[in-house]
């Protein structure tokens, strides 16, 4: 069993206001110095009901390029499929630590499915703000339910439900994708996994902290896939970094948060960028958020896409199993 759950070390300082050490960010990351005050970013907002659907692909291949991150509105996912994922998220970790323990990602284990707090290599051995739970949602053949929490009862049904109404979702932003860097609209989703495309859900759970002045729920970091479909709850807590400095980004309710991740920047040979980012703490207030990693399977080998690279355009980054490139990054080496 994985010590140390932050969940747990939270109902600890509940009402003082000092932070174990291990939480206390350097002032080149605390947010309390580094966030810029009174303006929210405005990250661009696509609106999928639009008719007009050159106009999207332009807003979401712009949006790619230059933001690495956007927000859509009107996703043709029903309000009440998003509410009933997050309250049963809410209420798995709401249970007693021992119920959740069964969940616990096994030592040793090559996978990152299960309930956890460390994920990857803490630098300096500071440790983020958050407690976690991961798993596949999708596709059938790489699910592994015992990852899957039993109580609440309807947590499999609101998985199973949220991740049918995201297929279209997916389907559409791959094919904007695809169809802006000139290629067939299958052409990028093929390169990504194509029907053995893996979706991956992570409940990150941030319990209300002290000092959130000092700490990081998750530190600075670009997503290891190739997009990030996200919903948070409404307590603020995502930035993003944006010419040189760090801004709170605009919640809007029932939206889903679009991240490119390194794969699509890879896959694009650089023409879409992974969107560096990090979330913040609340003092009063539990903030959670479901993103769901749309990444290759694990044996899959991803680089530039073979239509993107010529003479005058080399492919700016190497061709490997995306298991390879993950392992690279959570333990921090060079890839």
């Amino acid at each position: 069993m994985e010590v140390g759950r932050v969940q747990d070390i939270a109902s600890s300082v509940l009402y003082s206001d000092t932070l174990p050490a291990e939480f206390v960010r350097s002032e080149t990351e605390q947010p309390g110095i580094t966030t810029v005050k009174g303006q929210v970013l405005a990250v661009p907002v696509i609106d999928f009901t639009d008719p007009d659907d050159d106009s999207v692909l332009r807003a979401i291949d712009d949006a790619s390029r230059n933001w690495g991150m956007f927000q859509i509105i009107n996703h043709e996912i029903p309000n009440e499929a998003i509410t009933h994922l997050q309250a049963v998220g809410k209420e798995f970790f709401e249970l007693p630590p021992e119920e959740k323990e069964v969940y616990a990602k096994p030592p040793g284990s090559k996978s990152v499915e299960g309930y956890g707090t460390k994920l990857q290599k803490e630098i300096d051995g500071k440790k983020g703000w958050v407690d976690h739970l991961f798993h596949i949602i999708w596709p059938p053949s790489a699910i592994n339910y015992n990852f899957w929490p039993q109580n609440p009862p309807s947590y499999r049904a609101a998985n199973e439900e949220y991740s049918k109404h995201l297929h279209g979702v997916v389907e559409k932003l791959f094919r904007s994708l695809s169809l802006g860097l000139g290629l067939e609209g299958h052409e990028l989703k093929e390169r990504a996994g194509g029907e053995e495309l893996v979706y991956l859900l992570k409940i990150n759970y941030y319990p209300p902290c002290p000092r959130p002045d000092l700490a990081l729920g998750v530190p600075a970091h670009t997503d290891m896939s190739a997009i990030t479909i996200l919903v948070p709850n409404e307590v603020q807590g995502l930035q993003a970094f944006r010419d040189g400095q760090w801004y709170d980004v605009n919640y809007i309710p029932n939206a889903l948060v679009i991240h490119i991740g390194d794969q699509m920047e890879i896959l694009s040979n650089g023409k879409y960028k992974s969107v560096f980012h990090r979330t913040r703490v609340n003092k009063e207030k539990t903030r959670i958020s479901w993103p769901v990693f749309l990444e290759p399977p694990p044996e899959f080998e991803v680089g530039p896409h073979p239509k993107l690279v010529d003479e005058k355009n080399p492919p700016k980054y190497k061709t490997k199993k995306y298991s390879e490139y993950a392992y690279c990054k959570l333990n921090k080496i060079p890839h």
